[in-house]
């Protein structure tokens, strides 16, 4: 991703007093008390967001901030909401989350704005009346150009295909899908989606293994299948695995190289896609730190994120850079 080189730093002024007697007491001075700042992913313990946590402590430390990493087990944004409620009780001075549920979770996020908490979003957005910037990791038409041109190489400009996805409440997932229909029907007009309605598998791992090896059973003319979050690619891989359909079926999606590693290794997937989730997690980290020190103002239309360099901010939305594609002959230079 190409970025504009700018420089934005903030200048800390001391007025020293002259003439003054050396008995007279000095003025305060005011310090900028520590920032405290909760991070929270969709589900902990996934590769996708191990590695987001990665970078936002790497952001943390580099700011000398203390950064709390936390999040529900389950794909629940109810647990997500109840969370959000303790930092605002603990006086966090920002929260970035990434939603579950961008209707679900607004009204706490609109009550710890109301407590001065500055609040971003990332990985998937919230309402915007109830966070002050998103924080995305490419735009959405790029993923939908992507995974949908990686299928066509992969299948063929006629491919018919299932998606299977996370929650069907995920906004960036749903936005994705319809981006993909859109730029299917411009760019692939003969591809065919065989079922209209998405096969959810709520981010467990289990659930994308069965929910696919259904779809192989249910659907004898498919040749693609769309996995589109960390949790359902790799599900999915191993049902066709186990059934030995990768030689008939392309499977392809959005995964961490570390989930993937093996089935890329024994051919199960050719390729797939992802973009680094470690410098997300440091980006929205980054954001929500300059957000609280008044670094990050309103309109602001690029901002600097430390070794990410000049990101571009458009309509309240920073954006990381555009996919990237893994496959065997790159998979093992990435190790998150």
């Amino acid at each position: 991703m190409r970025r504009v080189i700018t420089v934005v730093s903030l200048v800390a002024v001391v007025f020293a007093g002259r003439g003054v007697s050396e008995t007279a007491t000095p003025a305060p001075t005011t310090a900028k008390k520590p920032t405290s700042i909760g991070v929270m992913p969709k589900k902990k313990g996934i590769d996708f967001f191990n590695a987001t946590e990665i970078g936002a402590k790497e952001a943390g430390r580099e700011l000398g901030i203390t950064v709390d990493f936390d999040g529900p087990v389950t794909n629940d944004v109810t647990l997500q909401a109840q969370m959000i409620e303790t930092w605002i009780a603990k006086k966090y001075d920002a929260i970035a989350v990434a939603p579950n549920d961008p209707e679900a979770i607004a009204p706490v996020l609109q009550k710890a704005r109301k407590r001065g908490i500055k609040v971003i979003a990332w990985d998937a957005d919230a309402r915007k009346d109830a966070r002050e910037y998103f924080v995305n990791q490419c735009t959405s038409a790029s993923v939908a150009k992507t995974l949908m041109d990686v299928m066509a190489q992969g299948v063929g400009p006629e491919a018919k295909y299932i998606i299977v996805t996370g929650s069907l409440t995920a906004a960036n997932q749903n936005i994705w899908m319809d981006e993909m229909e859109q730029y299917r029907r411009t760019a692939y007009p003969k591809m065919s989606n065989l079922s209209e309605t998405p096969k959810a598998t709520e981010e467990d791992q289990e659930m994308a293994t069965q929910v696919t090896t259904d779809c192989l059973k249910a659907y004898p003319d498919l040749q693609g299948i769309f996995a589109i979050t960390s949790v359902a690619l790799p599900g999915a891989a191993e049902a066709l695995r186990k059934a030995g359909a990768a030689d008939r079926v392309f499977l392809t999606g959005l995964a961490t190289p570390k989930a993937m590693r093996e089935y890329v290794k024994d051919g199960t997937v050719k390729r797939f896609v992802l973009w680094n989730p470690v410098d997300l997690g440091y980006l929205a980290t980054y954001a929500a730190i300059a957000l609280t020190r008044g670094e990050l103002q309103t309109g602001a239309t690029t901002f600097k994120a430390g070794r990410l360099g000049e990101v571009k901010v458009q309509d309240s939305e920073m954006i990381l850079g555009d996919p990237i594609i893994f496959d065997a002959n790159n998979i093992d230079a990435f190790n998150f």
